[in-house]
This record gives C-alpha cells, structure tokens and sequence, in this order.
C-alpha cells in the first residue's frame, strides 16, 4: 500500500510517499481502508521530534513509528478476532495510527465510532483531534451560558471548534486571529473578533470568565490578567521552545493555581468514542461545522504539512486519499 512515511526526525522534506506492507490489525483492533485524512500540529511536533519531550514515546534518535498521522475516516476493512462492535463495510471515523496512509489500524475501544451517513469523509477526517481538544477544553473551564471566553487562535484547527461549541453553548465568545480570518471566526459565531497585529488583546482591560490559549505566545501573567475572579485559562498549545520552554506555562499554572488557587489548567485531551460521537452528533445538528481551507492528495501530504507550520493554517487542511 502507499504511505507517507518520515524514518528520521527533521522538516518535510524528509517525508517520502513509499509502498509499505499491509497492517494487520491485532485481536483488539481495526483496519480501517482511510478515505480521508486530516493533519494536526501533534503531526509536525512527531515529525520534527520537538519539543524534545516527545521523543520519551516517540524514539529518542528516530522515530519508533515511521507511518504519519492520527485523523481518519474511511471504511472497515478487516477486525481482529476480539472486536465486536464493527464489521467489514462500516464507515468509521477517529483516531488510526499511520492514518496518512491507504490502510490505518485503530484501537476498537475508544479510537473510532460510527461515521454519520449526512457528513462527508472530508468533514468527518477533520474532527477528531482539533475536534476533543476544543470539547474538553470548554469542559474543562466548566463554561456556561452567558458567560464570556476568549479564544486565542480563533481560526486555527482547534480554535474554529472552541468558537462554535462555545457559542452553540450561549457563551459570549471573542475571537483572536489574523486580520484576513476576522468574518471567517465571526461567522463562526464570535460576537467580538480581534486583530492580534492591530491590538493587543491582554492590555485592553477586557477580562473573561474564560481564556483558551491554542496558540501558546503568550505569558501566563498576560494571560491571568485577562480573567475575572474566579475566572479560567486553558492552556492547549506549548511555549516555544525545544527543552525547558513547553514546560513553562504548565509548571507555571499549576504552582500558581496552588499558591494563588486560581484556575489555570494545561491540558492534553484525550481520546474517547463518547467525545467523537458527540462531536459527529453535534455536525450532524448543525451547531458545528469543520473549516476545511485546503484538501489534497496524499502525493501532496508533506506540502500541506509544510504549511501546517508556519502556524497561518485556517481550520483544518484534510488529505483525500
């Protein structure tokens, strides 16, 4: 089968479309045939080895999985001996390691579910990981009704999600982006958007019940600063840097939040069949919807990856394959 595949660490120029055998899916797991893939920063962090933490899991000289990415929706192609819940010829979508890729293998339990027979593989491949994140994120600040959020990265992959799931909740939420991406994010449901080049959004004296950072350019004293009392700040994205920087903002909000008892909450999602089929379930009702700026083949894969780091991505970029 063809697969996009990186066998050291680096930018991608070294990531190769290349025949590579067949997975086998083991008792617990599923081969999924991938229709449609989507990228995510978690793909370019493995493929460069940075922050160097990454590598604890991923292979301190290269990488122990040479295959790339983790969004996919496609078709059941074969089960292991154990799984249950899905058969040849259901349409799937979620997590499937290798998913840039012909043929990706998931865990049954908690990486896929049920792909809605009203939403596209294009759309469904978009979901996942941006999809979670922005889920958990907004559950993590116990966000409500009325209450107002901030979305720093509003027209990013994860930050287009936060807006709508946000806004479908009856939050009060203003978006940060470029000025090129200020009616994409308003449309989105943003009742206020920001230029980040034209305005500095934490010296303007606003504050929020809630501040989600997608973007990670920003200290976490900027980012207190623009919370009410009792307010939150989700920190999703990590600083800059290759060793001590990542580890800045999360050790820095839980010491504060102790010392302070402020609510501030780094956070890594994590994957589970009950946040995909909400996410599919909230798709299908209308209240969100992917932003898909760019699609492309999977020949086109390390362009679009190239892309993905400059960090100017709108929404999600997703590889038919």
């Amino acid at each position: 089968m063809k697969a996009i595949v990186g066998i050291d660490y680096g930018s991608p120029d070294g990531l190769r479309l290349e025949d590579v055998p067949l997975p086998s899916p083991g008792p617990k797991q599923v081969l999924v045939r991938v229709v449609a893939a989507s990228l995510n920063p978690y793909d370019w962090h493995l493929m460069r080895g940075k922050p160097y933490l990454v590598r604890l899991s991923s292979g301190f000289r290269r990488p122990k999985r040479p295959s790339c990415g983790v969004d996919a929706a496609g078709v059941v192609e074969a089960v292991g001996a154990d799984v249950t819940d899905f058969k040849p010829g259901d349409h799937v979508f979620g997590m499937c390691a290798g998913s840039l890729a012909e043929y990706g293998v998931s865990e049954e339990r908690n990486e896929l579910v049920a792909k809605p027979e009203g939403l596209s593989y294009e759309r469904a491949a978009a979901l996942p990981m941006a999809g979670f994140t922005a889920l958990q994120a907004v559950r993590r600040a116990n966000l409500e009704a009325g209450q107002t959020l901030l979305v720093n990265g509003a027209a990013g992959g994860v930050g287009t999600f936060a807006v709508q799931i946000a806004a479908a909740m009856g939050a009060v939420v203003t978006g940060v982006c470029s000025k090129a991406n200020l009616e994409t994010v308003r449309s989105l449901g943003a009742t206020t958007v920001v230029d980040y080049a034209s305005e500095d959004f934490t010296a303007t004296g606003h504050r929020y019940d809630v501040v989600l950072d997608t973007v990670g350019n920003r200290s976490l004293k900027d980012l207190r600063g623009c919370i009410r009392s009792r307010g939150a700040v989700v920190l999703i994205a990590p600083h800059p840097g290759n060793w001590i920087g990542p580890l800045v903002l999360p050790l820095g909000a839980i010491v504060t939040s102790k010392i302070r008892k402020e609510r501030l909450f780094p956070m890594m999602a994590k994957v589970n069949r009950d946040d995909l089929t909400t996410l599919a379930n909230l798709t299908v009702e209308g209240k969100i919807s992917p932003v898909v700026s760019r699609t492309c083949s999977l020949g086109d894969a390390a362009e679009a990856m190239r892309h993905l780091e400059t960090g100017h991505a709108v929404g999600k970029l997703v590889v038919t394959i």
